[in-house]
């Protein structure tokens, strides 16, 4: 099997010199996965376009009576595997171009885990920590209605993201029902399950990045139980990837939130700690021999880095002071390209994003699957058929990184484009 120092020809190519948005990093890389292809550059020239951009005004009436305004977008990139799917948030950082790349990234990872779904994106430019719990469900009653034309079960469904949760969901699901009157819950997954949510949704993405975790351990020739991980996040993706790994005997080693994380070389009792959303920013309150920063935690001396938080935070700066064997990337985007491209240089695989926390859609597929034959599945089953589905996409994967001499990125990107081309090849261009 290969070895984490071999060297890859193929990298990834020069950082520009300003910070890149989602946008230019979504088509940056389109364009290098399509170089390893024999595409139709007419395909790729459409791929690096949104097919629409939805921009609405959401006007809510706040508890001191006064009026605000807020600005929404609903950004579907691509359709042609089927319905548009992408979550929603709600982020005073809300931007039109931002919500058409991280559609783009829906696309690919719908594709790459081979989903009849298309990607999109969109939400609310709003910091919803400064609405009461009515005022939320207000924003997203309204919102909902001004894009009801737009989304539905068999055209755009949408899922939780950045600022919005199961309960927003519900809101969504039965605002969009009661205009519809009918009760439709395959409009948005990631619904609570007592409204036709799917058991096991909110843990999925941490339990894939967990699954290819220790698949990647294996390929590169370790014991999983030889193994020390620090994870950078301890909300849904971090903890539930913590705990698994945790089960199945790797090392845990650091864990962190956004007030810093702590680290025990021994190992640490992942299921004592309390994730995000079971005691907000408690894990500094952990008993633990030390104390890192965020930053410090991403270059301890560890087998496995998994950057499950925010993105960039693996950049220019401190990519060679990384000296993890493996980074897995559990957040969106946690790797710059200039970063991508010092791993590449270093031998150091970094798992892509895309395969990585795919679980989240992946279960959200499941979820539609039931909402529209209205039969739910047991946790067990979600469970194992995520499992499938994981292990189908790392077979995908590893086979076009094995055949073609790429990183882990260009692999996951050649899987999904080769699948998102043939599908427009095979539809065609309407006159």
């Amino acid at each position: 099997m290969a070895s984490t120092s071999t060297t890859h020809h193929d990298e990834p190519p020069e950082e520009p010199t300003k910070e890149e948005s989602a946008l230019e990093t979504a088509r940056r890389q389109l364009q290098h996965a399509a170089d390893h292809l024999n595409i139709d550059q007419n395909i790729v020239e459409r791929l690096k376009h949104p097919k629409k951009v939805h921009e609405v005004t959401v006007p809510i009436e706040r508890e001191s009576g006064d009026v605000e305004v807020y600005t929404g977008y609903r950004a579907q990139h691509d359709s042609v595997r089927g319905p548009f799917k992408g979550g929603l948030r709600y982020h005073p950082d809300v931007t039109r171009e931002e919500c058409v790349g991280l559609g783009m990234w829906m696309t690919w990872k719908c594709a790459v885990m081979d989903i009849p779904f298309g990607g999109a994106k969109g939400g609310i430019a709003v910091n919803p920590k400064e609405l009461t719990d009515d005022e939320k469900e207000q924003l997203t009653r309204r919102f909902t209605d001004e894009l009801r034309a737009v989304i539905g079960p068999t055209k755009d469904i949408p899922a939780p993201d950045m600022g919005t949760d199961p309960q927003t969901m519900a809101w969504l699901m039965d605002a969009y029902s009661m205009q519809e009157g009918e009760t439709i819950p395959g409009v948005v997954t990631g619904k609570p399950p007592i409204v036709g949510g799917s058991k096991g949704r909110d843990g999925a993405p941490g339990r894939s990045v967990a699954i290819i975790t220790r698949e990647v351990i294996d390929y590169y020739d370790k014991d999983i139980k030889e193994t020390s991980v620090a994870i950078q996040g301890y909300g849904s993706v971090g903890s539930n990837a913590a705990r698994l790994l945790d089960d199945w005997g790797a090392n845990v080693v650091a864990v962190s939130d956004v007030n810093g994380g702590i680290y025990d070389p021994n190992g640490l009792d992942t299921h004592s700690i309390p994730s995000h959303h079971e005691q907000p920013e408690a894990v500094m309150g952990h008993e633990a021999p030390q104390t890192v920063s965020n930053d410090e935690l991403l270059e301890l001396n560890v087998d496995v880095v998994i950057p499950a938080a925010i993105g960039n935070v693996l950049s220019a700066e401190n990519a060679d002071e990384v000296v993890a064997d493996i980074v897995v990337e559990g957040a969106n985007g946690p790797t710059t390209t200039v970063a991508s491209k010092i791993f590449a240089e270093r031998g150091v695989p970094v798992i892509p994003d895309i395969l990585a926390n795919a679980g989240g859609v992946t279960v959200s597929y499941f979820e539609w699957l039931q909402d529209i034959n209205r039969r739910s599945w047991s946790l067990e089953r979600v469970n194992n058929e995520l499992e499938t589905e994981m292990l189908a996409a790392w077979e995908d994967v590893r086979e076009e990184f094995e055949a073609r001499d790429v990183t882990w990125r260009d692999a996951a990107y050649i899987v999904a484009l080769s699948r998102i081309a043939e599908a427009h090849e095979a539809r065609g261009l309407w006159p």
